[in-house]
């Protein structure tokens, strides 16, 4: 019989050498997709089988599907690493096996989750009374902000939209930027809205929001959602916070901030002007497994009105032990029964630091410069200003842009994203991983030139 403990200390020594040898392995998969799905797939089994088998028949079955996402020459979708500290504390989380929904039911894992949001609200600039949901990612995270927008407007006017929905209810208007990320409409689908209902403003050269046109827009009159963008999925733009915040607030309305990564410009002295103006938001939306390099998957919803969060979002079941007089963690996300990732947020918080937060994302802003830099001196059109982490690269025409992307990714010594932006198609360049270094990025970007020479 399989003892638990060796499977256990074997699989985390199978993680281990996985991560020793990011640094050097090609970062795409080097199966293929047939290949890899037959390895996992046939019927299931009738018999039960020995747990170390199968251990290894999954890491056969996986080796040729997985990605270096974790590793220092991932460019692609704002994906960041993890941190030694965040990676042990997820071991951890797997084996102490806590629900984080309750405090009565893990008081440990409600207690890391109070301290590392608060931790999050002072590094990010946000109100100290702001509430804090862990969710699992932007999306969770942009439906949560935007359902408690949904149940303030909708109180405002009278209307209990929690229990009488959205049909009848008093208008609600929602206004967004032309340029803004796909999980707001998504949002908005779920929650009832749908897309139709948003009115877009445009967005300037860099792509952040038009900031006279958006108070064109709600001077048209009625109570507004806005949603707001720290940092354009392909740009790496902030929206104008203070003034388009200042905006909605005179005009009555809810300020949503997706801050997917962008909120993250806020921990560091060089790149906070960004995000001026933030804590004027009445909610906001960002990732840990991005910028702040935690395991998948993390990500955070902040609310100015902690009592709307809870009433847009938690329910009561008998069966629930009470939480007595102050709410429980269930109350400000979508899920109850959850994983304790805030495990590790707060050893990543507690092993960087404040200071080591903001150093992480001034290098890879550093980073991403050099990347821009290196690529331009090699002929590349290098199409936005790269205020973050984001560069968005061009060679010649759509066909060969793509062309190289998928000769990159083929290649092996870096991964890159291809995008559209204004009807042009680009390869996205996103530098977030706290183990990326210049040697990387150098490497990289001479493969990129190297496969465009090709093509």
């Amino acid at each position: 019989m399989t003892n638990t403990w060796d499977l256990l200390g074997e699989a985390a020594s199978t993680a281990i050498r996985y991560r020793e040898t990011l640094p050097d392995r090609p970062v795409a998969e080097s199966g293929d997709a047939a290949a890899i799905q037959a390895a996992f797939g046939g019927a299931l089994p009738d018999a039960p089988c020995p747990p170390r088998q199968v251990l290894d028949e999954l890491r056969r079955a996986a080796e040729g599907g997985l990605v270096a996402t974790a590793g220092p020459r991932f460019f692609g979708f704002v994906t960041g690493g993890s941190l030694p500290s965040a990676t042990a504390a997820d071991i951890l989380a797997a084996g102490w096996d806590q629900c984080a929904g309750l405090t009565v039911a893990s008081p440990a894992a409600a207690a890391a989750e109070q301290c590392a949001g608060e931790w999050l609200k002072d590094l990010l600039g946000l109100p100290a009374t702001a509430s804090t949901g862990f969710v699992i990612g932007g999306q969770s995270a942009n439906t949560v902000g935007l359902a408690a927008a949904r149940h303030h407007l909708c109180a405002e006017a009278g209307w209990d939209v929690e229990r009488d929905g959205l049909a009848g209810a008093p208008p609600v208007r929602i206004v967004a930027s032309v340029e803004r990320h796909a999980t707001i409409d998504r949002s908005l689908r779920l929650l009832g809205f749908g897309t139709a209902a948003v009115e877009e403003v445009p967005a300037g050269p860099n792509g952040a929001l038009d900031v006279a046109a958006l108070a064109g827009v709600l001077a048209r009159g009625g109570p507004a959602i806005v949603c707001l963008q720290a940092g354009n999925v392909n740009t790496g733009a902030c929206d104008d916070l203070r003034a388009g915040c200042s905006l909605v607030r005179d005009h009555g309305g809810w300020s949503h901030v997706d801050g997917a990564f962008g909120l993250w410009a806020a921990a560091s002295p060089r790149t906070a002007s960004l995000v001026d103006g933030i804590e004027l938001a009445d909610s906001w939306a960002t990732d840990g497994h991005k910028w702040l390099n935690v395991p998948y998957d993390s990500g955070f919803a902040f609310c100015a009105r902690p009592e709307v969060h809870s009433a847009a979002v938690s329910y009561t079941a008998p069966y629930l032990v009470a939480e007595g007089a102050t709410m429980g963690p269930a109350d400000f996300t979508l899920e109850s029964s959850r994983r304790a990732r805030g495990f590790a947020v707060w050893a990543a918080l507690r092993e960087l630091g404040r200071d080591g937060v903001a150093a992480l994302v001034d290098r890879c802003c550093a980073l991403a410069r050099r990347f821009a830099a290196a690529l331009a001196a090699g002929g590349a059109e290098i199409a936005n200003d790269v205020v973050l982490n984001q560069v968005l690269v061009r060679f010649g025409d759509d066909a060969r842009t793509d062309r190289i992307a998928d000769g990159v990714r083929r290649e092996g010594t870096c991964w890159l994203s291809g995008t559209t932006w204004r009807g042009r198609r680009y390869l996205r360049v996103s530098v977030s991983n706290f183990s990326t270094t210049s040697d990387d990025i150098d490497r990289s970007a001479e493969a990129v030139l190297r496969v465009a020479a090709s093509v």
